[in-house]
Order: C-alpha cells, then sequence, then structure tokens
C-alpha cells in the first residue's frame, strides 16, 4: 500500500485511548504543537467533535478502532501511515482498570484485562515495529501505573496487565536499540480521570463510581504535562504522583515492608 510522500520536518504523534481521562488531555496539549497528530479510541464521535472544536497547531486525523482487536492492528498501522507517510512517536494509552478482589472476580474479568490491557498494546507495538525498523527511527511511549511495579489489592489483574508490558517492553528497547528505537514507560500513581467508574468489577461489568483516591489524584493537566516533558527528554521509565509513586523505590528496598504499608493503607 502506498503511503504519502514524509514530511520530514514535522513529527507524527499517534495517541490510542484518547476520547476521554489521560488521552483526552495528551491530545488536547499536544494539539497545540506544530506537529501531526493521530487520534484513536473506539468512540469515534468523541474523537471528531475534539477535531472540529480544535484551534491548535496541529494537524489532526481520527483513526477509530478496538484495541481489542487484535488482528486488525496491521491494518490500522496501514491506515495511520497514509496520514502523513509516518509515525515518530506512538503513545500506546489505551485500557481499563478494576475493582474487585481475586475470589470475587471471574476469570473472564482477568482475560479481559490482558487482552486490553496488555496484548491490545503488544498487537498494535508489534505491527508498528517493522516501519519504525525501516525508517530507523521510532518512540514508543506506554502508558504503565504504579500498580505496574508493585501490587495492591482489588487490582490483581490490572497489576498482572501492568507488570507484564514492562516484560515486554524492557526486551523490545533491548532488541531495537540499535535501530534507534525508543521505550518509555510511564508509570501514573492515582490522577483524576474517569478511570475508576470506567474499571471493571468481578462480575465484568462497569464500576460505574468514583473512588477517594482517584478523585484526590494529581489534575490530569499537570500530570500530562509532567508526561510529556519526559517523553520529550526520551526517559526509559517515569513514575508521576503523590505518595502512592514511593512504592516502586520501597519495592527496591523492602518487599516486605511495602506489603504491609499497603495492607495497611486499604486504599480501594
Amino acid at each position: 500500500m502506498a503511503h504519502k510522500k514524509m514530511d520530514n520536518l514535522t513529527p507524527v504523534v499517534w495517541i490510542t485511548g484518547a476520547s476521554s481521562g489521560i488521552g483526552a488531555e495528551l491530545a488536547k496539549q499536544y494539539s497545540k504543537r506544530n506537529i501531526n497528530l493521530i487520534l484513536s479510541a473506539r468512540r469515534a464521535e468523541v474523537l471528531f467533535k475534539f477535531k472540529e472544536s480544535s484551534k491548535g497547531g496541529a494537524k489532526i486525523e481520527i483513526l477509530p478502532f478496538d484495541i481489542n482487536d487484535f488482528d486488525s492492528a496491521p491494518k490500522q498501522v496501514e491506515k495511520a501511515l497514509l496520514f502523513f507517510g509516518r509515525v515518530d512517536v506512538l503513545i500506546n494509552n489505551a485500557g481499563i482498570s478494576q475493582r474487585s478482589l481475586i475470589i470475587d472476580s471471574k476469570f473472564d474479568v482477568f482475560k479481559k484485562l490482558i487482552e486490553i490491557d496488555y496484548l491490545g498494546t503488544v498487537a498494535l507495538s508489534r505491527a508498528i515495529l517493522p516501519y519504525f525498523i525501516s525508517q530507523q527511527s521510532g518512540h514508543y511511549v506506554v502508558v504503565s501505573s504504579v500498580m505496574g511495579k508493585f501490587g495492591s489489592p482489588y487490582r490483581s489483574g490490572y497489576c498482572g496487565a501492568k507488570h507484564a508490558l514492562h516484560g515486554f517492553f524492557d526486551v523490545l528497547r533491548m532488541e531495537h536499540q540499535k535501530d534507534n528505537v525508543i521505550v518509555t514507560m510511564v508509570c501514573p500513581g492515582f490522577v483524576a480521570t474517569p478511570i475508576a467508574l470506567n474499571s471493571i468489577r468481578g462480575d465484568g461489568n462497569a464500576m460505574g463510581k468514583d473512588d477517594q483516591a482517584t478523585r484526590k489524584g494529581l489534575n490530569v493537566i499537570y500530570f500530562v504535562r509532567k508526561m510529556i516533558q519526559a517523553i520529550d527528554q526520551k526517559k526509559w521509565e517515569v513514575s508521576i504522583g503523590g505518595k502512592e509513586k514511593l512504592g516502586v523505590f520501597l519495592k527496591r528496598l523492602s518487599n516486605k515492608l511495602l506489603h504491609n504499608i499497603v495492607i495497611r493503607s486499604r486504599v480501594r
């Protein structure tokens, strides 16, 4: 399939999960830059509405799809490349969270979390890898979580999927450093977004309500500003949050100490 002629002066940023939360704020802040922007999510109408109302300097294209449709990933990459002839930064942001105890959770809940939070990201990232290799440059940004570095009750499947992302992308970085491929792992703590509202319960249904930790989390505008700084600096990994991000360091110091602190915190 033929691609448009490459514009080597204008970077192309592709954001998944761009219809709400961190993804929507990423779209807002990047739209103010002189870049080419591709926005993806399932809710096409939200993305097109944003494009129509945007008054920033970015050229915006919309590519709706479901991250859970693994087989369509190569086709979505081809479509993305047709817009501007290249992709420089892929921000893997799409995902869901969980609020349920292991004993109360159906197996399908764990399967869904792995498919959306891990395998969907792997499928899209694998599909675009040959293009990053051929252009001898590319930047993967992966929205993980501090829960991708340590565990917390009520988030077992979510933690498992986020832990898996670190293993996969650490290896991708090793294998393709020679191709000038960069990986930035972003680990948010609590951020004030709809993530808790949309998280799934043990029966697989959405929570439909917020939680105190999320409501009191970092302002999403501030969080995304710090995240974009880390992307611009091409950091390997960054944790952005409140006191919960200290768990990343406590895990290295003493897993038992961290275990006891998390148990006492009673965060849900």
